[in-house]
């Protein structure tokens, strides 16, 4: 995306920053949607202890891993730039 090796420009500045925003609250959302599935039951039934201990710590684990995963792919994704929506075409009428 950009210039070749210049200065950004502030249009291109601006969509750096909102997808990197974006990025974050989707990764938050996965995250916390992951988080909830997978160590709600600990928070809401009465677990034995080493159960509950397991889901709290697997659900955290796995929602971390989730956020950065998440962020990364949409960054790389908008690194590559627009691609056209269907392979060989360039032109959306062609």
């Amino acid at each position: 995306m950009g210039n070749s090796g210049g200065r950004r420009t502030q249009a291109e500045r601006d969509a750096m920053t909102v997808e990197i925003g974006y990025a974050l609250a989707s990764a938050a959302v996965a995250a916390a949607l992951v988080f909830g599935a997978i160590a709600g039951p600990a928070l809401v039934f009465e677990l034995p202890a080493g159960a509950e201990d397991l889901l709290l710590m697997a659900g955290t684990c796995l929602a971390v891993l989730v956020f950065f995963v998440r962020v990364v792919s949409v960054l790389v994704r908008f690194g590559r730039g627009s691609q056209p929506s269907q392979p060989g075409r360039t032109k959306p009428d062609s």
